[in-house]
């Protein structure tokens, strides 16, 4: 299967050398820092002219290897609550980026939860939004996109679970790319705040604690049972660190601090 991009023109352009030219500015990596080996790492996904810099700064800061697995929140109200797709490639202005039908198999096996869903990932822009950074800075790699729909802690920490279990086993390194915006469309000083109280809880490694916070203080990350999962996995894969690489918010583009999203990048290691 072949999917096409869906979001092209919107999110980011759909031109390629225009694309292109603005990836390069977002992942300028500065002379004091140097690529590195990580296990997972969070971006956000919104338009580029918004978040671009965020997500940007931190692929920046990675040495990629050549196995993605590509977490991110299914919007759309369709599909599966545990969507993945394990052949074919998807499209982007840059080209068309190989599913990695090898380590879809494999989680797959691993992961019962997981189903085939084609439809859950049509219009979805969260894994999309990623991908033109991902082949750009390495034009050879292959990736798994899972959509998670789900918000049920249980379901998330066991998906979490096998996920980590079948990455721990496999002898080739990949990568944990998770998509999430933070705090969505309220004043940029509430956003902020609600957001450190998840940053924190994701600095300490604590999916059950990122968890109860976004319940108990209504932080409306959207891509929260990614992250949920993400942290459960990395828990077998020897991850004992977090940082913040940046954080903004839309107000620091649009200057309306009135209605915000809140976008945080990390690499976890």
């Amino acid at each position: 299967m072949l999917r096409l991009p869906a979001v092209a023109g919107q999110f980011y352009p759909a031109d390629p050398q225009e694309l292109s030219s603005l990836i390069n500015k977002f992942t300028a990596t500065p002379k004091e820092h140097e690529r590195q080996r990580v296990r997972a790492c969070l971006v956000p996904h919104a338009g580029y002219v918004y978040s671009g810099h965020v997500a940007g700064a931190v692929f920046a800061r990675i040495a990629l290897p050549r196995k993605i697995l590509l977490l991110g929140v299914r919007h759309q109200p369709r599909g599966e609550p545990l969507a993945i797709v394990s052949e074919g490639a998807w499209r982007t202005p840059l080209g068309d980026v190989p599913i990695d039908t090898e380590l879809a198999t494999k989680l797959l096996k691993a992961c019962p939860q997981l189903r085939e869903d084609s439809v859950a990932h049509s219009r979805e822009h969260s894994l999309e939004v990623e991908l033109p950074f991902l082949q750009q800075l390495d034009p050879t790699l292959s990736f798994v996109p899972i959509a998670i729909g789900t918000i049920r802690f249980e379901e998330l920490l066991q998906a979490g679970e096998a996920i980590g279990r079948a990455l721990a086993a496999i002898e080739e390194e990949v990568l944990i790319v998770t998509s999430s915006d933070m705090n969505h469309y309220e004043d940029d000083e509430t956003t902020r705040w609600k957001d450190h109280i998840a940053i924190e809880s994701l600095l300490q490694l604590d999916a059950k604690k990122l968890y109860n916070a976004c319940q108990q203080e209504t932080i409306s990350m959207c891509g929260l049972g990614p992250a949920v999962v993400m942290l459960t996995a990395t828990k077998y894969l020897g991850v004992r660190h977090a940082q913040v690489v940046r954080y903004a918010t839309s107000g620091d583009v649009s200057a309306d601090r009135s209605t915000v999203v809140g976008y945080a990048g990390m690499i976890f290691n």
